[in-house]
């Protein structure tokens, strides 16, 4: 196995630069925690179980409820609302999407580290108040760490529903190597549970403080939208448009933790479970049978390309 090239970088397409460099007073210039966590933190590279599994194509069947789960905190509906409302009321799918491409260059990209730094300098501006008058920042520890920790998650429960699940022993070395991803933004590390144990304990004990919001009510509504992306036709999307809506809405119910299936007000049969059940089996039959490159994402394809034309060989 072999590393990504470290030099003469450039980054993913898509990964667009923002207009600021620093969120004052919250990106800590010192972080008396960052050692204590970094500790206990894997490296990402080929050959990790991050690396293997954030990019895999399955991971687009529990987006939506990736999107879901984020936005029922808060603090997160309400900067979307406040600061991406009109582009995602407008067009969500488009929202949703042009936010892959930099999470995945944290990741794998060639200047991972330099791409989180500019996913942190996107939302240097991100604040104001929630519904109850209380202020926040998107980049608040604990708001920023969230989101997070939805993403890691979501790898767990991409592959506890499509693939062959993680061990025990998986899911712990994947969040120890999450801790390294998350270091790469450059923001505090108060937040960070050191092991996967913690993880889960900080997870159950969030899920109370989750609920409905402006957000999430929207995207369940969802009928009809706009094409995501111009290059679309617009006569293949109006018919691709009820079927990405519904099946969306269909498989985020599904796979949502029974208890946040219940806050949103969404039922779920016998019949559904069945069926996902069904749905699920053929994904499985049908990524066993495919090259192994062609069940990443494709800008996800091309990092694993260049690991392994690389001369380096240690995971970062």
């Amino acid at each position: 196995m072999t590393c990504p090239v470290r030099h003469a970088a450039q980054p993913l397409a898509g990964v667009a630069r923002p207009a600021s460099d620093a969120a004052p007073g919250l990106v800590p210039p010192t972080d008396p925690a960052r050692d204590d966590v970094m500790r206990h933190a894997l490296p990402i590279g080929p050959g990790s179980l991050l690396w293997e599994s954030a990019g895999d194509l399955r991971g687009l069947l529990v987006i939506f409820r990736v999107g879901l789960i984020q936005n029922m905190h808060p603090a997160v509906s309400r900067a979307l609302e406040q600061h991406s409302g009109e582009v995602f009321l407008k067009n969500p799918w488009n929202r949703l999407l042009r936010s892959i491409p930099p999470i995945m260059a944290s990741i794998y990209g060639p200047d991972a580290e330099q791409v989180g730094r500019r996913v942190r300098d996107f939302h240097t501006g991100i604040g104001g108040e929630l519904a109850d008058g209380r202020a926040y920042h998107a980049l608040q520890p604990d708001v920023f760490f969230w989101t997070h920790a939805t993403f890691v998650e979501g790898v767990i429960a991409a592959r506890a529903h499509f693939d062959t699940p993680f061990t025990p022993d998986e899911k712990e070395r994947l969040y120890r190597e999450s801790i390294t991803w998350y270091s790469r933004y450059g923001v505090s590390m108060r937040p960070v549970p050191p092991d996967y144990a913690s993880f889960q304990r900080y997870w159950n004990a969030m899920l109370p403080t989750l609920h409905s919001t402006p957000i999430t009510s929207h995207a369940l509504r969802m009928s009809r939208t706009p094409r995501p992306f111009e290059a679309i036709p617009h006569g293949a999307w109006r018919l691709l448009d009820p079927l990405v809506n519904r099946s969306s809405r269909w498989l985020g119910r599904g796979t949502l933790p029974p208890a946040l299936r219940a806050k949103l007000g969404l039922r779920w049969g016998r019949l559904d479970e069945a069926l996902l059940r069904l749905l699920a089996a053929g994904v499985r039959m049908v990524f066993a049978l495919l090259p192994t490159e062609w069940r990443y994402l494709p800008m996800v394809r091309d990092s694993r390309r260049r690991a392994r034309l690389s001369p380096f060989s240690c995971p970062r």
